[in-house]
């Protein structure tokens, strides 16, 4: 979250433009062509500066501490219960996915079967204007982007969305309402009561 909102501008830069240059040469070569490259300049990067440290200390210019000894000392390992709490997670995750594609393609919600269809059709036209590598160097870009820009103009963007969900939905009020067969929308007044006009 930190890298998100920009709060150490050198490391959240130096993140989102490393991301955007190695999606970038997907472009022109192939996955395992990026992998091992960048794996290859991280390693002479990491062994110059093991290498640098340790005559430091030979010399004693320095203290021979290893110089990534709080990325070694990091404990990223996971005991049995949080390891059981995150599988739980993974297959509940997956069966309700499962589940809602199940209903849509066989048609358990005719107007739910048909918002999914709109949603296909437009995904083709959007196929046709760009690829996943380019949707995904956009999303790359929007999630360093977005949290900022909503962060410093919460309210004018509140009040966007708070309308367009409006519209959103008055019109699933009419496409749900002719998917019942018409009709007027019912009455708001409890019991159907008629205001008294004057």
């Amino acid at each position: 979250m930190d890298l998100i909102y920009w709060k150490d501008t050198e490391r959240s830069g130096m993140v989102l433009t490393g991301l955007v240059v190695g999606l970038l040469s997907l472009f022109q070569l192939s996955i395992i062509t990026v992998v091992s490259t960048v794996s290859l300049a991280v390693m002479c990067f990491t062994i110059s500066v093991r290498i640098y440290y340790q005559l430091l200390y030979i010399l004693n210019w320095g203290d021979g501490e290893h110089p990534f000894k709080s990325y070694l000392d990091l404990d990223i390992s996971l005991s049995g219960e949080q390891a059981d709490l995150y599988m739980q997670k993974l297959i509940v995750m997956t069966l309700s996915a499962v589940d809602t594609l199940k209903r849509l393609f066989f048609v358990g919600n005719v107007f739910e079967s048909l918002k999914f269809l709109f949603l296909m059709y437009l995904v083709t036209y959007l196929g046709d204007l760009c690829n996943g590598l380019t949707l995904l160097i956009i999303s790359v870009i929007a999630l360093f982007s977005l949290p900022l820009l909503y962060r410093r103009r919460q309210v004018r963007v509140d009040d966007f969305i708070a309308k367009i969900q409006a519209h959103i939905d008055n019109v699933k009020d009419i496409l749900q309402r002719l998917t019942q067969g018409g009709g007027p929308p019912p009455d708001p007044t409890p019991g159907g009561a008629k205001p008294k006009t004057q």
